[in-house]
Order: structure tokens, then sequence, then C-alpha cells
């Protein structure tokens, strides 16, 4: 299993404070949801849609993958795109299991 870094990325989510810059003094930890995506992807269309609706929810924040351009994250996604990443891991790939998605957050605590 592949553990995807996520510092850097720019955050999506409702608690997402305005200003809110990486590497900011006093900025919040790295999301712990990740998209992984591709351009031209109808798929990913649908469960960004979806990854919203779980930060909404659950009030954490996600950031966007695109894997255009990034030789692994090709070959480690390849076909399996959109793949939501929960803690840096794989959690799911095509479509975002909502409901499974937010047990999974609510049992793991962060950094577990």
């Amino acid at each position: 299993m592949r553990y995807v870094r996520l510092a850097g990325m720019q955050p999506h989510g409702a608690d997402r404070p305005a200003g809110d810059a990486a590497g900011s003094a006093g900025a919040r930890p790295a999301p712990r949801l990740a998209l992984v995506t591709r351009a031209g992807c109808h798929l990913c269309d649908v469960a960004r849609e979806a990854l919203a609706r779980v930060a909404q929810t659950s009030g954490e924040r996600w950031v966007e993958i695109d894997i255009a351009g990034d030789l692994d994250l090709e070959r480690e996604y390849g076909d399996r795109i959109p793949v939501v990443l929960l803690d840096g891991a794989e959690h799911g790939y095509w479509r975002v299991e909502e409901e499974r998605l937010l047990g999974d957050l609510a049992r793991r605590p962060r950094g577990r």
C-alpha cells in the first residue's frame, strides 16, 4: 500500500478558513481526505460532488491530486481514477462510498 504525501495541496471543504495558507503560522494539519483525479474524467466530477458532501457532513477538509504529468502516480492509479484516499491510504476507487467513508472517518480519529 502506498501512502501519498498531502502537504502543500490546496484544501477544499466547508471548514477551510479564509486565508488558511499552507505553511502559515497556526496552519491546520493536512487534510485527511484526498481525491486522485485527472482532467476529462467524468467519474471525477461525480466524485468531487460526493466528497464535498462528505466534507460538509464530517467537517473534514480534502485535497485534489491531479495525476497528470506525474509518472509515479499514473503508474500507481492508472485506470482506477478517481481514487479516494483517507489518511494517505487508498479507501476506494471509481465511486465515493459516502456512508462507508463517513463511518471510517468517525471510527479512525486523526493520526491513527
